[in-house]
């Protein structure tokens, strides 16, 4: 990383933070040389307070800190782009965001995949995702092709609701499969996308 903070006369850089999952921005904050050395030894995110001129912790009192996914500098490297995962609210007005948003994703495939990658994670006794990843690979294997079976008998059939439910349950199990593999719904699509179809 290498900022220049010669361009402001305070020598601060602005920092967007976005969170590295919904990819909603959080805030804007600012950053002097003593503030990004402390972000990047410790992976939480710390900014130069104007108001209080000093180096300032984010979640220091609150305990909402941010955890440092990745920085990136911009074109002319005067302003930073960091990704975290925001433990808890991020504005001090108690908001997911200091833009009064929700910090929910616009992808509902990608928030799925964050609760079964969450449920694989913590499982929880009272988890149905929980207990197929306790039953490993086959059992999970088996229910996305009993799912595919159920899929096929609707498809043959005449109701829309039972074959998109069916297509929901093929799709959800899929998606429990491929994080027992390693791998995200992205993965897949990215194959496509280099069979130039």
């Amino acid at each position: 990383m290498n900022l220049d903070f010669s361009k402001n006369k305070d020598g601060l850089v602005p920092a967007i933070i976005q969170d590295n999952i919904t990819h909603k921005v959080l805030m804007l904050g600012y950053l002097n040389k003593e503030s990004l050395s402390l972000t990047l030894s410790t992976n939480v995110v710390h900014f130069y307070s104007r108001t209080k001129q000093r180096i300032w912790k984010k979640g220091e009192e609150s305990g909402n800190e941010l955890k440092v996914v990745s920085l990136k500098e911009d074109c002319d490297k005067d302003t930073v782009l960091i990704k975290v995962n925001p433990v808890g609210p991020v504005c001090h007005k108690g908001d997911d965001t200091c833009f009064e948003d929700s910090n929910d994703s616009d992808d509902f495939i990608s928030t799925l995949e964050n609760i079964i990658q969450e449920r694989k994670i913590n499982p929880s006794d009272s988890s149905y995702v929980s207990s197929l990843f306790k039953k490993g690979t086959n059992k999970i294997a088996q229910k996305v092709g009993e799912e595919a079976v159920e899929l096929v008998i609707e498809a043959k059939d005449d109701n829309d609701n039972l074959f998109l439910n069916e297509s929901a349950d093929l799709l959800f199990h899929y998606l429990i499969l491929l994080q027992e593999k390693g791998y995200k719904i992205n993965d897949v699509v990215n194959v496509l996308k280099n069979r130039n179809l």
